[in-house]
Parts: C-alpha cells; structure tokens; sequence
C-alpha cells in the first residue's frame, strides 16, 4: 500500500452506471502533426513520438506508417500490446508507463532491437518467452512491473531469451547464462508460483476497485442531495453557497490524493479521468467567466486595441532591404502549432494562443495577403514577415499657414519645416506676361537691324562691357562664346 497517488473522480450529479469516458483514438492528423521533420508525410516516416497523449489503444500505425523504425509511445494508458505485428522495419518500441500486464503480439516485428516496458503492470513473466521470436531483440527493460519482484526474475529472461544481451540496462555475462540455463527448471517452478499468487491478488484488486467505485457513487449521490436540502432550509446566500461549494471541493481533493491505494492499472485511470475532469470543469469556469465579461479587442469608435493576455516577448523591426517589417513572437517552445491561430489586418496582427489573444496595432499599413509566416523548430518563436503597402495615397492633416506680405521673399522649407537656404522671389500679379517678357531687352537699344559682325561683338563684350579688340577676326566657323 503506498499514498493515494492515484484516484477516479465520480461526479456528484452522475451516477456511476451513467459516467463515460471519451477514449483518445490515434488520428492521421495527430501523426501527420508529430510529423514535421519528415514534411507532414506519414507513409515514409521513419520514427514517430506519440507519448504523453492519453492514448488507450494502438491503432492504425501499422497501416500508416510501414517503414516505421523507431516509435515511442510511452506515458500513456494503453492495456494491451497489439496492431504493432506488421512493422517489419521497427526496430525500438518504447511502452514505458503504460497499464500493459502481459508480452505479447511482436512476433512480426523482425527487426526489433529494444523493448522498453518500464513501469507497467507485467505479472505474468512466462510472457516473456514470446519474445524468443524477436531474433534481433538485444535490449529489454521490464523494471517497475510486478514480475521484476519475482524471486528468480532475472534467470528466468536469460534463459528464455539467449539472443538477449542487456536486461534492464545491465549487460548479461557468458557465466551468468551458462548459470540460468542450469537453473531453468528450479527456477521456472517457482515463478509459476509466484505468478498464481500475483494473478489471485490482481483479482481481488479488481473486484475491490469496482466496490469501492459503486460505494464512492453511491456516498457522493447521498451528499448532493443532502447538501441540497441543507441549503433550500437554511436559506443559505448565493455568496455562502459559492464559499462552501469551494471549501468543500478543496476538502475532497485533499481527500483524493491522500487515500492510501495499490499501484494498479485501475487506480491510474481513476488519476486520469480526475484530472481530466477537473480540468474540463476550469474551462467551464474559464469559459462562462470570459461569458460575462465579454473582453474587448476593438473600441466602439473603431480603435484597435492593444493586448498581450498570454505575456510573451516580442519585437517588431524594420526591414528596410525588403521594405518591411519583422515581428518575432517568443511563443512557447513546446506548445503544439495547432493551438496558434494567426490573423493579419493591414493595420494590425492578431494571435491567439491557446484562446489567449495577442494583439499589436503596426506603425505603418501592410500587405496581408503577402505575409507570411514560419515557426523555429529550435526556439518555438513565430515569425511574421509583414510587406509594406506601397502606392497608395494616404490622406494628410491640412496645416494652415499665415499669409506673407506681398514683396517680401519666400524661403523654401523642406518636411521637417527646416530652411532649405533659398530664396524665391514674390512675383507682382497686376504685371502682364507680355510686360515682363519685353523688360527681358532694355529699353532703348534695338539689336535687330545691327549687322551680324556687330551683334557678334556686342555679345563677346561680356557682362562688364569691354571693348572688342582691333586684332579680333570674326570666324564664322568658331562658336560664339556663351
């Protein structure tokens, strides 16, 4: 007997005939999900990790995943060992920290090198011999199952298994097996025994674990009614009901997990289906909370908001080579991709993880439907590469500016309202065109009737005025000066 570290929650309101559970069935999406590495292919996928998924049963894998070598499938709550037969390629098969009680159905797995079954409820070690089949089998580890107690445990698998070369992650000499195959007879004598006393004892539990789950229905069923009517006599606030419903829920937990039971495949059931319903029964409370509180994203005006409910890191940079930019979420880096969800405005990004949402208002309008969006293998960050919107005209915020006098010269500003260090000069509205393009000439000298040899020379006088020299020749294949 050890703590009750194991325990099956019964609902007050359901009776024990009526309780279901849903049984968490392997789906090609699950396996194409653990498939990344090898693009989301699972016919040519060489090794698979399906441990930590509540899984009761193997299925399906055999059909799938053909050219399967190595699969870990440990921590789960299968029974049975079964549909593994047709993997001809497997080579390790990791069940550690399941509810399987008997070795049986590898004899198809040819190539199997290592069998891991660590902690599992194997009392029958005469199962052991259906390994002798398994050729290339060198690695066994059967430590935490009840036949590892057995007195003469040990030589018992060395000499059902002489392709074995390591049990339980010690290497087995030539003397010890010479010594275990002359003891064989004594020895498989006495694990018979041993295995009709454990097999009793499993019966027993079995039948105590069905009595003690109808008595615990039956009790919790009396409670409720009680508690009911406790209540509709004594007039009990709603705010006293909620206080006692709590202390009492803590009460029974406690109760729970400090109950001394045996280590049994039914005590970790009850262990499971407690927390499974304890935690579907926080997402109810999570659930009708965020009900009456409905959260706010985007303002009645229209105003995004912004929001960083899960409390991951971030940074938002320019990437002016590409003419965008780079946000890089820290997101958790074994949370499962599945449970993020990306939506991307032209003003803002939105990202929700695990129903917590991240919101980020951008400085600058975007290309949604050229975003895109790619998760590290190493650091489980998300990174959204975010094209900015080109050619398009935004509206800009009129500035009126005082009226110049008249004459007075106009220094020309860049964006920023700096001066540019020119000047223009006001031009005279009541002056015509043709005024100012006759004011070109000056007045009083007529160059039209001049003859070519003198216009020439007035225009090589230059600027000051000076006198054409005597010596000078008028070329007319040389070009005028300007």
């Amino acid at each position: 007997m050890r703590t009750r570290s194991f325990r099956m929650f019964v609902s007050i309101a359901t009776p024990i005939h009526k309780r279901r559970h849903v049984m968490v069935r392997i789906s090609e999406d699950l396996i194409r999900r653990r498939a990344e590495h090898n693009n989301g292919e699972i016919f040519s996928l060489e090794e698979v990790s399906l441990h930590q998924q509540d899984i009761e049963r193997i299925e399906h894998i055999h059909s799938w995943c053909r050219d399967l070598r190595i699969l870990y499938l440990q921590n789960n709550l299968i029974p049975k060992i079964e549909n593994v037969s047709k993997l001809k390629k497997l080579e390790y098969l990791n069940l550690a920290l399941n509810n399987i009680e008997v070795i049986e159905n590898l004899e198809g797995c040819e190539s199997l090198q290592k069998l891991d079954l660590t902690v599992n409820f194997v009392g029958k070690l005469s199962s052991v011999e259906s390994l002798k089949h398994n050729l290339h089998l060198r690695e066994l580890y059967l430590v935490g199952n009840p036949c590892a107690e057995f007195q003469g445990y040990r030589q018992c698998v060395i000499a059902c298994l002489p392709q074995l070369q390591c049990l339980d992650g010690k290497a087995i000499g030539r003397a010890e097996r010479i010594q275990a195959l002359q003891e064989l007879d004594v020895v498989r004598k006495r694990i018979i025994e041993q295995e009709a006393a454990y097999s009793e004892k499993r019966e027993k539990q079995k039948m105590n674990g069905l009595r003690e789950m109808e008595d615990q229905g039956q009790t919790q069923n009396h409670t409720q009614i009680n508690q009911l009517v406790g209540k509709t006599q004594t007039g009990m606030t709603h705010q006293n009901q909620e206080s006692s419903s709590h202390t009492d829920g803590e009460i029974k937990e406690r109760e729970f997990w400090e109950k001394p039971c045996a280590f049994t495949p039914e005590s970790r059931l009850e262990a499971h289906r407690h927390l499974e319903e304890k935690k579907k029964t926080k997402e109810r409370e999570r659930e009708n909370h965020e009900a009456k509180t409905p959260r706010s994203l985007i303002t009645a005006d229209g105003r995004v908001l912004n929001l960083n409910e899960p409390k991951l890191d971030f940074s938002l940079t320019d990437d002016v080579n590409n003419n965008c930019m780079l946000l890089d979420l820290h997101v958790y880096r074994h949370l499962d991709t599945s449970l993020l969800d990306v939506d991307v405005q032209p003003t803002y990004v939105r990202v929700t993880i695990k129903r917590k949402v991240f919101q980020l208002v951008l400085p600058a309008e975007i290309k949604p439907d050229s975003s895109t969006t790619k998760r590290s293998q190493t650091t489980g960050h998300l990174l959204l590469t975010l094209p900015l919107a080109q050619g398009e005209i935004k509206p800009k915020k009129h500035i009126a500016k005082p009226n110049s006098t008249r004459g007075e010269p106009k220094s020309e500003k860049n964006k920023t309202g700096m001066s540019l260090g020119r000047e223009l000069l006001e031009v005279d509205p009541s002056k015509s065109l043709a005024e100012n393009l006759a004011n070109i000439v000056s007045k009083g000298k007529d160059f039209s009737h001049q003859p070519q040899q003198d216009l020439q020379a007035h225009q090589h006088c230059g600027f000051e005025g000076r006198p054409v020299s005597k010596d000078f020749v008028d070329d007319p294949e040389v070009p005028p000066l300007m």
